[in-house]
């Protein structure tokens, strides 16, 4: 059983001035009420403008990027779903990289989880959207595709049936395989690969305590597949094994040259945590959770502060954020 996913390791701090900031969106970045503030959209561009590399970070979708799709400059990229998803903002949040759950995966997680934990309702994110059971909370603001059973959800045949676009003929399609509807920003089930790959379980539950559900999940499931958390309610986010930021991070990081000592990553949840680990330099919020607050190598104001916006500006101004940790 693993109790957390693979965190790629951590290089020792050293003097070594930033070239990339990682930074989770809500609760982090955004303020309480999904905006980004003045000082925060001016900070990133001047970060950008001086060479450093802005990654978005998430457990967002793909489709919910649209806060911040204007204020990532250069690469374009952004990393969503806790790693499992690398978007394209610049092309309308287009997804250009999957590391998906299988199905049969999914399938025996929500076994295990319905004996671990009776009540336990799921959701199951697909590329092109999301679909639930009806005993799931509902998404105010992302009606699901369809509400069934998770089995039915995760079901061999669920993709022909509900993503027409999947049987279209090869012809109709552009030459990486996907048709005109998956890439149209504006099609109501939003950017999507043709066989519609799951890249995200959630489990959520009426009555335990967020922390002792994620650590039960674990417990019962944790050899197939990486488990975390994001939000205040007892609602757990569960992808495949090994998939994590701080993985997708690493390897995006990887391609430029970047090295883990030349990266400041903010977080406030439980699923930042690999992340601010693998990061040479890492910041909680004041607001984040008590795990995230002993994982990290500084602090910084509360998202409703811009506390982002504040070592970044500090950065600039004596090119590191090495010294007082604490802001």
């Amino acid at each position: 059983m693993t109790d957390a996913p693979a965190t790629p390791p951590r290089a020792p701090e050293t003097a070594v001035a930033p070239r990339l900031i990682a930074t989770d969106l809500d609760g982090t970045l955004l303020h309480d009420d999904k905006t980004v503030s003045d000082r925060t959209i001016a900070a990133l561009a001047a970060a950008e403008q001086a060479g450093i590399e802005v990654f978005f970070v998430t457990g967002r979708p793909a489709r919910w990027m649209g806060v911040v799709s204007d204020h990532v400059h250069g690469h374009g990229l952004a990393i969503c779903a806790n790693g499992a998803a690398v978007v394209d903002l610049h092309r309308g949040g287009r997804i250009v990289e999957v590391s998906p759950l299988e199905r049969t995966v999914a399938l025996a997680v929500v076994d295990a989880l319905r004996g671990a934990a009776p009540g336990t309702s799921f959701a199951v994110e697909r590329t092109g959207g999301i679909h639930y059971e009806p005993q799931y909370p509902p998404l105010l603001l992302d009606p699901a595709a369809a509400v069934a059973p998770a089995e039915k959800l995760l079901a061999d045949d669920f993709v022909s049936t509900l993503c027409p676009e999947a049987n279209e003929p090869a012809a109709t399609r552009g030459p990486d395989g996907l048709s005109d509807a998956a890439h149209s920003p504006t099609d109501p089930a939003g950017p999507a690969f043709p066989d519609q790959p799951v890249i995200k379980l959630l489990a959520h539950h009426p009555e335990l305590d967020p922390d002792a559900f994620l650590q039960l999940a674990r417990t019962a499931a944790g050899d197939l597949a990486s488990f975390t958390r994001s939000s205040p309610t007892a609602l757990l986010e569960i992808s495949g094994p090994g998939v994590s930021k701080a993985g997708t991070l690493a390897r995006c990081c990887a391609e430029r040259g970047i090295s883990p000592d030349e990266v400041v990553a903010f977080g406030d949840m439980p699923n930042d945590i690999e992340m601010l680990s693998w990061a040479g330099t890492s910041y909680a919020m004041a607001n984040a959770h008590p795990d995230v607050l002993a994982a990290t190598t500084g602090r910084t104001a509360s998202n409703n502060d811009d506390g982002v916006a504040a070592v970044i500006e500090r950065i600039l101004q004596d090119g590191g954020p090495r010294g007082d940790r604490s802001l």
